[in-house]
């Protein structure tokens, strides 16, 4: 997404927006119950909506999560006038794959406003 404001806020406060806030409850009830996505209870400083955070630096952060069936990455990454959310998927099982085909119809559709609403959700902050 192109905003002149993408480095106004780090990686994790972006992905705190984005998946803490934004997806919220629909986003749970996706990752935990459709794809078993293993995530912990609460958000802490090593995990955001339950995602362990793997790697970050001052411009990305990576977060990931198991299944039996799948592995799902998200990684953010800041540019000077960009911010970008990326999704990888590994099928650990062919049921993954059959999963994941008809979860990411949903995700293709609503991912692209995880971002410009987490925008408006880290405008609204203090």
């Amino acid at each position: 997404m192109l905003t002149e404001a993408a480095a106004t806020w780090a990686p994790e406060a972006w992905a705190r927006a984005a998946l803490d806030t934004v997806a919220g409850s629909k986003g749970q009830l996706i990752w935990r119950g459709l794809l078993g996505l293993r995530l912990a209870r609460r958000s802490a400083p090593a995990q955001v909506a339950g995602w362990p955070v793997v790697e970050s630096g001052d411009s990305w952060i990576t977060l990931a999560a198991r299944s039996w069936m799948l592995t799902g990455s998200l990684v953010i990454e800041i540019e000077e006038n960009s911010v970008s959310l990326a999704t990888f998927v590994r099928y650990e099982r062919p049921v993954g794959e059959r999963i994941w085909k008809r979860a990411s119809q949903g995700h293709r559709r609503f991912a692209p406003e995880l971002l410009p609403d987490a925008q408006r959700v880290l405008r609204q902050l203090p």
